[in-house]
């Protein structure tokens, strides 16, 4: 049985070998969707730790890095697991960090969960003009938009994306979540989005809610 603890210590210490270790070896157990996604919540928690070691200025970006790869690995030995569309396609997530912010790490995650979710995610990468999250929305025509950002300034840039999908009239065939360190209630509203975390798994959560709600 997976110690669901140890597991997120070992995830906050970045002990890699130890954490897919663990995980592999629960996967060949046959493992049921519940009990894998909460050991995906273990490793969000490890995640935490490691956020909180950063603030304390314990660990660096490096470190951040590090971690973020870690927890995309994890998640892929969980897809088997708690991928359980049957390939099939939830729902189609743009998702992007927006125009003068380069963070990528809290995209990356959210993305690697929201893909393990059965999601399709179009992942524009970083720093992404207004223009493209809207053509790319004109194209896709998905369910949901994620904005992602770390610094302040974000928050300006989330609310020029948003306003950018209401002048192409593509803002009410969307729902738009915002995440990173910049989030919050207040941002939501600033921005006009409808949702807000700075918890990726939380995020899917609120994604998955919605597509089914549709």
């Amino acid at each position: 049985m997976l110690d669901l603890l140890t597991l997120t210590q070992a995830v906050g210490e970045l002990d890699e070998e130890k954490s897919l270790s663990m995980l592999s070896d629960f996967v060949a157990g046959d493992p049921t969707e519940a009990s894998a996604y909460e050991a995906l919540e273990a490793c969000q928690n490890g995640m935490v730790i490691v956020g909180d070691l950063f603030e304390k200025g314990e660990y660096f970006i490096g470190d951040l890095i590090f971690s973020g790869e870690l927890l995309t690995r994890s998640v892929e030995l969980l897809k088997p697991v708690i991928g359980t569309t049957g390939g099939r396609e939830v729902g189609k997530i743009v998702l992007g960090t927006v125009h003068d912010d380069l963070h990528d790490i809290g995209k990356n995650i959210f993305k690697s969960m929201a893909e393990a979710a059965g999601f399709k995610v179009y992942d524009l990468g970083t720093d992404v003009a207004v223009e493209v999250f809207v053509n790319k929305v004109r194209e896709i025509q998905p369910e949901i938009v994620g904005l992602s950002g770390v610094l302040t300034l974000a928050i300006n840039s989330m609310k020029d994306t948003v306003d950018g999908l209401v002048e192409a009239g593509l803002r009410d065939s969307v729902m738009i979540t915002i995440g990173g360190a910049c989030a919050s209630y207040d941002a939501m509203v600033v921005t006009g989005a409808d949702a807000w975390s700075t918890n990726a798994a939380e995020s899917v959560d609120v994604c998955l809610n919605w597509v089914k709600n549709a």
